[in-house]
């Protein structure tokens, strides 16, 4: 992921104005790192079938973390989850001021889809791309999510009603990494299977940050934890044992499904993928 993080800095959003910290802000969130999954994603499913097409690759792989990002700034936002810590630094709206908070996300959101419709491919593949990512991290997809999620807060869901929040805010997105970068390569048939199981892996995903916020420090987990209370989340419903259990069942599952995928794949995402589907077991 190296070339990725030298791509992001060299394409940092930036803005000429009168504002005293408004291009600081712009550049923060995104220099502070973070797991870059789905990135890595996209890119994995790329070198194992084109690895000519990665340079280009790069901005769908930077769009989707664009739009990662700024779900992530408003996530923290004092009217949803209200976190002082991102990526082990202090949130946007913390460093500077909710306004400005805000403002970011909403910059970063759109500025996703400018980058995406710059990627060098036919603009037959850009319009793909974009209607992937507009469609599963937006109204239908993750902002679907995160307006269950806040609706909700202090009302108990049943565990079929989160798994259906969590597909929407959480699992869409990194199913959309794949299928994205089934589309640039032209393996569109395999994108189709790459979204079924990227839901998967992103309920997954979630299930396990649950466990995480229970068995995390702050510090070791880069944000608040402890802070699921109120929330839906697996462990608030159904307790820690079966929480675990949930998540070794649906972990079991991916790696058999990845152990079916074909070598290239399995070459290229087996230790990316081994290392998240397990890390709850860490």
């Amino acid at each position: 992921m190296k070339k990725f993080e030298q791509f992001l800095i060299d394409n940092l959003p930036v803005s000429k104005s009168i504002h005293p910290h408004y291009e600081e802000a712009l550049q923060v969130m995104l220099q502070a790192g973070g797991k870059r999954f789905r990135p890595a994603l996209l890119l994995g499913i790329v070198s194992s079938y084109n690895s000519l097409l990665e340079e280009g690759a790069m901005h769908a792989a930077y769009a989707i973390e664009l739009l990662h990002t700024y779900s992530l700034i408003h996530d923290d936002l004092p009217a949803m989850d209200d976190s002082p810590l991102r990526r082990g630094h202090p949130t946007l709206h913390v460093l500077f001021d909710e306004v400005t908070a805000i403002l970011v996300g909403d910059a970063l959101n759109t500025y996703a889809f400018e980058v995406l419709s710059n990627a060098p491919f036919s603009d037959n593949v850009r319009v793909k791309l974009i209607r992937e990512l507009a469609t599963n991290g937006g109204l239908n997809g993750m902002v679907l999510g995160q307006a269950i999620d806040c609706h909700f807060e202090n009302q108990p869901l049943s565990i079929e009603d989160v798994k259906i929040l969590h597909t929407n805010k959480t699992a869409k997105l990194i199913a959309a990494s794949l299928k994205m970068g089934a589309i640039i390569v032209g393996e569109e048939d395999l994108g189709e299977e790459l979204y079924d199981f990227g839901i998967k892996l992103g309920l997954l995903f979630q299930i396990q940050d649950d466990i995480l916020d229970v068995t995390q420090t702050s510090e070791e987990a880069g944000k608040l934890t402890g802070n699921d209370e109120d929330k839906n989340s697996f462990v608030t419903l159904i307790g820690l044992e079966e929480t675990t259990k949930e998540a070794n069942t649906l972990a079991d599952e991916l790696e058999k499904e990845l152990n079916n995928f074909d070598e290239k794949l399995q070459n290229n995402l087996s230790e990316l993928l081994t290392k998240y589907i397990n890390r709850h077991r860490n």
